[in-house]
């Protein structure tokens, strides 16, 4: 039976380096996905097969790379929709340009390679994994524009989900809570002024004076997506750390207590 063959967004760091270096080493291939073609460089084959593509998944020719890629190496077992951009500061004072750039990363991007990826996946019945945030469910001041995306992303891929199923092809949302990635040095942070400075700028202010140790082990992460391939039925979401499953229990309460009280 031949390998079972991922393809990874987002793969030069973060969650998809740590995950395509793990499916490797468990004898799978992968199809690692990137903008940056000197990180991906950083990924070492060892009992699985490594395909490298240096591409934008924003760019009006991705899906069609995305499709050639799947089919140059004949089967596609996995999808995860990785790839992704933070973007911290407040809605008012964040640009059109920053928002548009967030939507076409987060969301526009996303739906790129779901397109290029879906017909391998029919014929194998394959898994979608969607990564998103705990903050896909709930917004932080400083989050707005961010959390919009991944919410997009949530309510996207639950309807994917339904319209799918009888294809045999699953569909899980990962929202992982706060992880010791690069993910914070390389968002992209709007100084708020005065008027921001008691809501975003203090929120900021006080996340970056957290210690390292209060960040989880992006390994984690990665083990719940493998896990959650590797269920004949797996949940359509899946939050991993505690701050992401207590975070996103206090929203839904918080809801449902709105609800109740009319």
């Amino acid at each position: 039976m031949p390998s079972t063959t991922w393809l990874i967004t987002g793969a030069s760091s973060g969650f998809g380096h740590h995950l395509a270096q793990r499916v490797l080493d468990e004898g799978a291939d992968v199809i690692a996905v990137a903008r940056r073609g000197d990180r991906l460089g950083t990924i070492k084959a060892a009992a699985g097969r490594l395909t490298t593509l240096v591409l934008d998944i924003t760019a009006p020719h991705a899906e069609d790379e995305l499709r050639r890629a799947i089919e140059a190496h004949g089967r596609l077992d996995v999808l995860v929709n990785n790839a992704g951009l933070g973007l911290f500061g407040s809605v008012e004072q964040t640009s059109d340009i920053e928002a548009r750039m967030v939507m076409d990363t987060n969301f526009f991007g996303m739906l790129n390679a779901l397109r290029a990826a879906l017909p391998a996946l029919r014929a194998s019945k394959g898994r979608i994994v969607q990564m998103s945030s705990l903050l896909g469910r709930f917004a932080w001041p400083s989050s707005g524009l961010y959390s919009a995306s991944k919410a997009a992303v949530e309510l996207m891929s639950e309807a994917l989900a339904l319209e799918i199923a009888p294809s045999g092809i699953r569909v899980t949302i990962i929202e992982p809570g706060t992880f010791n990635t690069d993910f914070s040095a390389s968002a992209h942070l709007v100084a708020p002024d005065g008027v921001y400075a008691p809501t975003v700028g203090a929120f900021l202010t006080a996340f970056a004076q957290r210690p390292a140790d209060s960040f989880g082990d992006p390994a984690d992460v990665v083990t719940a997506v493998m896990q959650t391939v590797a269920m004949p039925e797996p949940p359509l979401r899946r939050a991993v750390g505690q701050d992401a499953i207590t975070g996103i229990r206090t929203a839904l309460e918080a809801q449902l207590a709105e609800l109740s009280a009319g």
